[in-house]
């Protein structure tokens, strides 16, 4: 069975509503994303990084209970797992506040195996970030030699801007390694000073990459391939937070593509009626995060969904 491989950080998400603490729930953009594709029954590991502390701990757990294997997690001494204070404003968008405290020696862990095929879910600047590059081209080189598909979700904040032009080449390689990248029109403002996504594809990734999908918040899905290009009308809907919106969408159209059995080689071949149809499950599993304070789909919605 095909297995979805998450590389990318994992942060305890304290979330504010009329700056008062809400709730605190464990995230990080490839992370919640493989937390709701553990409670659809997708087979899912983690890599990823905790300290060795209480929070690391539950951390740990709450993959364990989500049904995701952990044995590829370091867990470091020598500092602690990062926290985010996520303020929600009155579109119920987050403004973040991160505290790190990271170790020298990071991601110390043995990879796990890939298959052919294998889908491995990456993005942020946790796949940018200098000081874990070389573990991250290691893990990605080693993928490709496998001929694992590879989503690229791009989601460069805002936060990251100024390091654009330093960091450009490497954004490049990622297209490179990536089988689709899926971006916002806020990255690529943030990287490319281009908010439009067409332009973007043309002048930035398609050369690279030939496949990818372009979201604009609560606006409209573009999706860009050689063979098709077309838009999506996103239904409008009452938001409770915005937080994990773009990463619950990746894990929908991971599972539309398991779904469809689309594997590296078949991207090319795709229809459009299959396209649709994977769009649909990115589009519903976002949906469903914007309605609660969680990361991740519900194991409710995940149950019933299943059944359809």
């Amino acid at each position: 069975m095909r297995r979805v491989i998450g590389i990318g950080e994992t942060i305890l998400d304290i979330i504010f509503k009329n700056e008062q603490p809400t709730v605190a729930v464990p995230g990080g953009s490839t992370f919640n994303g493989i937390i709701s594709l553990g409670r659809m029954g997708v087979p899912v590991t983690m890599i990823t990084e905790t300290g060795n502390d209480r929070v690391g701990q539950n951390i740990k757990k709450f993959m364990t209970n989500n049904g995701i294997d952990n044995s590829h997690v370091c867990m470091y001494e020598d500092g602690r797992t990062a926290i985010s204070l996520a303020y929600l404003n009155d579109r119920n968008d987050a403004e973040y506040t991160f505290y790190k405290d990271y170790p020298k020696a990071r991601l110390d862990v043995e990879w796990p195996q890939v298959h052919k095929d294998d889908i491995i879910m990456m993005g942020s600047y946790f796949v940018l970030n200098p000081v874990l590059r070389d573990k991250v081209t290691e893990f990605l080189d080693y993928a490709t030699k496998q001929e694992a598909l590879i989503y690229y979700d791009i989601n460069f904040r805002s936060s990251h801007a100024a390091e654009a032009i330093k960091l450009h080449s490497t954004i490049l390689e990622n297209f490179e390694y990536a089988t689709i990248v899926r971006g916002s029109t806020e990255d690529f403002q943030n990287m490319f000073r281009q908010s439009n996504p067409q332009k973007a594809y043309e002048q930035q990734v398609a050369f690279h990459c030939p496949h990818m999908l372009s979201t604009d918040a609560e606006g409209d899905i573009n999706l860009f391939s050689p063979n098709i290009k077309k838009n999506y009308k996103v239904n409008k809907i009452e938001t409770v937070s915005t937080i994990g919106a773009g990463d619950n969408f990746n894990a929908g159209i991971i599972f539309g593509l398991l779904k469809e059995g689309i594997g590296r080689d078949d991207m090319t071949s795709i229809s459009e009626d299959q396209w649709d149809r994977i769009i649909a499950h990115g589009m519903a599993f976002a949906a469903e995060v914007c309605q609660s304070l969680n990361n991740s789909i519900s194991k409710e919605f995940a149950n019933n969904y299943e059944r359809k």
